[in-house]
């Protein structure tokens, strides 16, 4: 009798679950919601290399550790031997012009042009030239690499005459779709990286403290 009474509870129960189809569909949905989620399949979606050369040169620069990586993934992807049909060179995709500008006022010896395509030097000059653009941008991360991918002078003159108000919410207003694109991309590398290797530079950093108090 008592059993009787069980399967008459449990039956209905059985019956309203979902179909294997649904089970099947919202399993699916688990999984890659979980592997989406883990730091994992995060790092392996944007890896991380020359870490030692970015750290390094970030602290000798001042630059942010992880714009230096948003722009190199955005620009190369990490491949140094990216090509550019405009004459771009390296890791971060440094324009001849623009080398030599970083060398002059950056006081690097002329002859480190040579081995401009060094990932190394690369991510050295790069560095430096993303430092000097904050400095001239106070800071501000988004002008900064809307200047990296149009030039300086561009984005001096739109944000003096109004065209746009240096934010990446109106974004909008940058006159280059190229570069409209190219900050949204390199704002979300940018958060993507800091919140994948924040711990890695932090590690970093104290290493750095520990071997000057030794």
């Amino acid at each position: 009798m008592e059993i009787s009474n069980i399967k008459k509870w449990i039956r209905p129960a059985v019956d309203a679950l979902p179909s294997k189809r649904v089970l099947l569909i919202a399993f699916v949905l688990l999984l890659i919601f979980l592997l989406v989620a883990s730091p994992l399949f995060n790092r392996l979606m944007y890896p991380l290399r020359y870490e030692e050369n970015i750290f390094n040169s970030a602290q000798n620069t001042g630059a942010d550790p992880f714009l230096i990586m948003a722009i190199i993934r955005a620009e190369t992807q990490f491949d140094p031997d990216g090509e550019s049909r405009v004459g771009a060179q390296g890791l971060m995709q440094l324009m001849p012009g623009t080398v030599d500008d970083i060398v002059k006022r950056g006081g690097f010896s002329p002859g480190i042009v040579n081995y401009i395509k060094d990932p190394a030097i690369n991510i050295q000059l790069g560095s430096w030239y993303i430092a000097s653009l904050t400095e001239r941008y106070h800071g501000n991360k988004v002008a900064v690499m809307a200047a990296y991918n149009a030039g300086p002078g561009k984005v001096d003159r739109w944000l003096k005459n109004g065209t746009w108000d240096g934010t990446s919410q109106h974004a909008s207003q940058i006159p280059f779709w190229e570069t409209r694109n190219y900050v949204q991309r390199v704002s979300f590398y940018y958060e993507k990286y800091k919140q994948l290797y924040n711990d890695r530079y932090e590690n970093y950093l104290q290493k750095q403290k520990n071997h000057r108090q030794n």
